[in-house]
């Protein structure tokens, strides 16, 4: 890329005549090299010590009890001989362990590695061979997951309990909140692994040493997503990443918690997102640690009963979520007839807020939802909507504070103000690369150091960005990324499968959903088996929800299948 071409793109800022307008300050001062978001944890320890800093289920965790905890997992890990660089991944849904653990990991100074704790034991296996992980932590509904992988991938393995933290009692409500995912505590045995407790009771017998060599450079997540592939890949996310992404956050986001500041009220973030997902684990966790909010953790967010039960107890005064999420609870009647006044905002990501549910959502509690974007692969947030947004617009709004956003053609050249082109982003919370992917890096990143996302979208004059297609064929599945390319892999293992092709189609729920055709060896295999076999391998928003068995795909000349064929084929359908 020539200097003249990054030239017009560092000019072409559309969106500074908007901060100027909104009295935002675009630029942000990041903190010395050789800090890191320890730093930002133990300020936040000391400055709201008494304060509560999660709950979940009615358990409440202070942050100084978060402090004690999440330093006794570190020193756990640090007693073990791990290396910086080293890999621990987490594998667990929203309850206090989970913060506890993640907090642990990155005080020790290691790699925190997301796990979806509902994965299969193949895609389980994938993400810890991949990242090379050293110790998993699990809760222990999900421990049979890895057991059934069959052989040992990773040092040592700590098994949580639900009750860890809350009591016996209330460790039964939250078994009875997740009986809907998995059964309550499936038969396992792995060998040499150790309890959460007996994890926490070996640190607080060890010396926690703050580490002295992690700076802004090193990394702190791998976090895992398909990116603008399908192969499972993890974003390397640095300190520094974090660390922007919260400073730039908050220069966007505080001005909608202003009314807590001078208040002994704490302002409550609702939590139902999971924090192994990018935009809850910065939006929610990471923000609200650096902001000082109570983490209203929400173990199944589709147990709409305990969601409704702890909103009444500890109303929210920030509410992230998907599109999926605020249209179910809108239009329950229970939900509706809660007391909305504590809510101050609501952002929307993870897929796209549509505009009917915007508006029943503000009928509903008076809130504007405000529209953000990001990626794995930009910590997450890019772009958003300012909180003194009083209508919905369906736009992502503009660029976080020191991001640059330039709209570009298939040749990596800016176009022109208001024409289409695939968003890229450049800033300091862009990932550092792909972990062990230098091709996958270099395919996705400009030699300016723009990242293409692979949507497509477009810029108004006063640099609010809106995005109107996707150039890639990921289908988005209430906020969460599939990739046709990993599902096909999977499902051609079916001995009765010749070939298959999957394609994402629309969803009133999920807003997409995968569909699979299917060319069969014969006829005895049924939709049913198909289906069955989705189940047995694929987490479930992968699993196609539809099937049709063809005689044929559609292919180019060297064999590679044509989707959009295939959904030129569906559009037909539905129109007929």
């Amino acid at each position: 890329m020539d200097n003249q071409q990054d030239l017009v793109r560092r000019n072409g800022k559309e969106w500074l005549k908007t901060y100027k307008k909104l009295g935002l300050n675009y630029d942000i001062t990041l903190p010395a090299a050789d800090t890191s978001l320890i730093e930002v944890f133990e300020q936040s320890f000391a400055t709201y010590k008494d304060k509560i800093a999660y709950v979940c289920l009615g358990a409440e965790l202070t942050f100084a009890q978060l402090d004690d905890y999440s330093r006794q997992i570190a020193a756990y890990l640090q007693s073990l001989g791990l290396e910086k660089g080293d890999k621990v991944a987490v594998m667990m849904p929203n309850i206090l362990q989970m913060p506890v653990t993640v907090l642990g990991v990155l005080r020790a100074g290691y790699v925190l590695v997301n796990v979806n704790p509902l994965y299969t034991s193949k895609e389980l296996a994938h993400q810890l061979d991949d990242s090379d992980a050293k110790v998993l932590f699990i809760i222990e509904n999900f421990a049979k997951t890895y057991q059934d992988i069959g052989k040992k991938l990773v040092d040592k393995v700590v098994i949580a309990s639900m009750g860890d933290l809350m009591g016996t009692f209330k460790g039964f409500m939250i078994n009875t909140v997740l009986r809907h995912i998995k059964k309550m505590v499936p038969d396992y045995n792995i060998a040499g692994s150790i309890t959460f407790k007996q994890a926490l009771s070996i640190g607080k017998k060890q010396r926690y040493q703050r580490p002295s060599n992690i700076g802004l450079e090193d990394v702190a997540v791998l976090q895992y997503t398909g990116g603008t592939t399908g192969v499972a890949k993890g974003a390397m996310l640095t300190h520094k990443n974090l660390v922007a992404n919260l400073i730039q956050a908050d220069a966007f986001l505080a001005g909608g918690l202003a009314g807590f500041d001078d208040s002994n009220d704490q302002p409550v973030i609702m939590t139902a997102l999971p924090l192994y997902h990018i935009f809850s684990f910065t939006v929610c966790g990471m923000f609200g640690l650096y902001r000082g909010c109570i983490g209203l953790l929400i173990p199944n967010p589709r147990d709409e009963q305990s969601l409704i039960k702890a909103y009444k107890q500890y109303p929210p005064a920030f509410f992230p979520a998907v599109n999926t999420l605020f249209n179910s609870l809108a239009n329950s009647e229970e939900f509706q007839a809660l007391d909305h006044s504590k809510i101050c905002m609501s952002m929307g990501g993870g897929m796209a807020v549509l505009r009917p549910t915007a508006d029943l959502w503000k009928q509903v509690t008076g809130s504007v939802i405000i529209q953000g974007y990001g990626l794995s692969e930009t910590s997450p947030i890019a772009t958003a909507n300012p909180v003194s947004l009083t209508e919905f617009t369906g736009k992502i709004g503009i660029p976080m504070p020191q991001t640059d956003v330039a709209i570009l053609d298939d040749a990596g050249n800016e176009v022109a103000l208001g024409e289409r082109g695939e968003i890229s982003v450049r800033g300091p919370q862009v990932m550092k690369g792909y972990w062990n992917r230098e091709d996958a890096t270099n395919d996705v990143m400009t030699d300016d150091g723009f990242f293409r996302t692979g949507d497509i979208g477009v810029m108004d004059e006063e640099g609010y960005f809106t995005i109107v297609d996707r150039k890639k064929d990921m289908i988005l599945v209430s906020g969460f990324n599939v990739y046709p390319n990993e599902v096909e892999d999977v499902m051609a293992g079916h001995p009765q499968i010749v070939e298959c092709g999957v394609i994402g189609i629309e969803d009133e729920r999920s807003g997409e959903v995968p569909k699979i055709f299917v060319v069969r060896r014969d006829t005895s295999l049924s939709e049913k088996e198909v289906l069955a076999y989705a189940k047995e391998n694929l987490t479930g928003y992968k699993r196609p929800r539809h099937v049709e068995f063809v005689d044929e795909l559609p292919k180019t000349n060297v064999g590679k299948i044509l989707r959009k064929e295939l959904r030129q084929l569906e559009e037909q359908k539905r129109k007929a």
